[in-house]
């Protein structure tokens, strides 16, 4: 085992194991945050404040409302499809008070997509944002949902504001297609429920809280069983590696990344919950120019976010407008951070942008770099206090220092499995331990690097080209934005090396980033074909989708 290696560079006042049963739930965690920091704003969203006290009292009526007048029972599956909202937290914690399993569904969803995840998890209840209503419409009649409950994006920000918002979505920006879902109950219905109706269900550790259903990059999506103990353990481990810098009680949190994605559902929202921290909700990241002016209204301290957002902020225009005076770190992750953009934030903003790493199967973050100015760009730093990773080869046999192979991970914030899979749950699984299906490698600091998806390897000529070191070394060049790598069929070498570029200079040319390739890239990982495009497909995370490319590209649709 190679945990000696890296226990001896960890950072100062960071715990080397932690008490995944400090809460017997999260609901324990939630009712003693709710009471500690009562009168603090717990979330922010277009301009309207909640304080922790009013989410208690907000949660309880709609659990009460979920319990009294829609039956619903412990470990009853409930779906929550919305963007970033006040409405979310509400939901989400009044689902999980009411013993409830939360199941969190993207909004830009297909309608192909929302079926098979209802179908898969056995949902009976959906509460949705009415801009994707139209989609449930089409797909219900195949489904178990029985209650369907309707909320607009203004129907928490006040009577006046709130009708606005909602007339100018609807009528003006015409967001909300027409659809007919009879029965649907309006969100601000629920919140009219006696909240002394509520009966504090009896949940443990082990109990399910969320199922997380994973991307389906690599095939159809699968619902990752987190358990109370799973969140809360992550949720333990990100505190004390933050806690050096944390604050209770002081810290406001930008929350750009949705909070149905598992890395802003732990560290964002639970986390930053339990310290009695502020969440500014962005419901709209996209909108870069509306996100720069958000920003500037408010003293922030903490950011998360993912490769593309951070280098979308600084190529913004409004980018010099936002104070960072009092921002003391940024975490990224859903992505690698590239090196290039690493650099210029911390250049721009003075202050470090670190890169964690983890997967939804994981709770999420099994490693990050350290907040004592010991990170090492380009890396995924430390193992997160009582976790375990080791890097084995294809026969499942852990490699020497240095060398390449597959990490897998082990802790107390490892999924239980996959719901209702367990063929897929093996193939995964092997003894409590994760097989993440990503190539990485260690240093002699202790320090973890992902090569690249194992599944994403580009085969040159019998040579493994990984798409993140490609797109690491082309993001560098001054007239690039943003790029990303697949493999694509070639006679003479399996597969080559094809690259989608946004330029940041129109005056880039395809010669001048071949001639640019040669002094940074060996030969056999050098693109052979280069394409400029406006834009890059991206996940609702702004994940680069390299699968999308692949599947869209001429030169693999010609050879399939």
């Amino acid at each position: 085992m190679t945990e000696s290696i890296w226990l001896k560079n960890y950072p100062k006042g960071v715990p080397h194991t932690i008490d995944p049963d400090k809460y017997s739930s999260l609901v324990d965690l939630f009712e003693e945050s709710v009471k500690t920091y009562k009168d603090r704003v717990a979330y922010i969203n277009m301009g309207k404040s909640m304080t922790f006290g009013e989410l208690d009292e907000l949660s309880k009526r709609f659990a009460s409302y979920l319990q009294n007048e829609l039956n619903i029972k412990k470990g009853d599956r409930v779906a929550i499809q919305m963007p970033n909202c006040l409405q979310y937290p509400v939901a989400m914690f009044g689902v999980l008070r009411a013993g409830a399993i939360v199941v969190n569904t993207n909004p830009l969803y297909t309608a192909r997509e929302m079926e098979h995840q209802f179908k898969d998890s056995g949902v009976g209840t959906v509460i949705m944002i009415a801009n994707f209503a139209s989609n449930l419409e089409k797909i219900i009649d195949k489904t178990n949902i029985k209650n369907v409950i309707i909320t607009e994006l203004g129907d928490m920000l006040g009577f006046l504001k709130g009708n606005i918002v909602n007339l100018v979505v609807k009528y003006v920006k015409k967001m909300v297609p027409d659809y007919k879902l009879p029965g649907a109950i309006k969100f601000n219905t629920t919140l009219k429920a006696d909240s002394e109706g509520y009966d504090r269900v009896p949940v443990s550790g082990n109990d399910l809280a969320f199922l997380q259903y994973t991307g389906g990059t690599t095939g159809v999506s699968k619902g990752a069983m987190l358990t109370h103990r799973n969140i809360i353990a992550n949720a333990e481990q990100t505190h004390g590696w933050m806690k050096p810098k944390l604050v209770e009680g002081e810290e406001l949190m930008v929350t750009a990344l949705p909070l149905y994605h598992i890395f802003a559902l732990t560290v964002n929202c639970i986390l930053m919950f339990k310290i009695g921290a502020s969440n500014l909700l962005i419901t709209n990241p996209r909108d870069m120019k509306a996100y720069c002016k958000e920003l500037t209204k408010y003293d922030f301290t903490v950011m998360t976010g993912v490769n593309t957002l951070f280098n979308g902020m600084l190529n913004h225009d409004d980018f010099k407008k936002i104070d960072f005076s009092n921002l003391k770190f940024s975490v990224g992750g859903g992505m690698a951070v590239q090196r290039s953009v690493a650099e210029r934030w911390q250049k721009e903003t003075n202050s470090t942008l670190i890169e964690g790493y983890g997967l939804t199967e994981s709770s999420p973050v099994l490693n990050c770099n350290p907040l004592d100015g010991t990170d090492k760009i380009g890396t995924i730093g430390l193992p997160l206090p009582s976790t375990l990773i080791k890097i084995v080869d294809d026969e499942g046999n852990e490699v020497p220092q240095g060398d390449r192979g597959e990490l897998c991970a082990y802790g107390p914030q490892i999924m239980k499995g996959y719901w209702q899979n367990e063929e897929a749950t093996e193939n995964v699984m092997v003894d409590g331990w994760l097989k993440t299906g990503d190539i990485a490698e260690m240093d002699t600091d202790g320090f973890f690097k992902i090569v690249d998806r194992k599944k994403e390897m580009i085969n040159v000529s019998g040579f493994n080209v990984y798409p993140n070191e490609v797109e690491d070394a082309i993001a560098a060049h001054d007239k690039v934005m943003e790029v990303g790598a697949i493999g694509v069929p070639d006679e003479k070498s399996t597969e080559a090396v094809k690259v989608y570029v946004v330029k940041k200079d129109e005056s880039l040319t395809e010669d001048e980033l071949h001639a640019y390739c040669k002094e940074n890239l060996t030969g056999y990982k050098r693109p052979k074909y280069v394409e400029f495009t406006d834009e890059l497909p991206k996940s609702n995370v702004g994940k680069i989708l390299r699968r999308v490319l692949r599947d869209n590209d001429p030169l693999v649709k010609d050879n399939s």
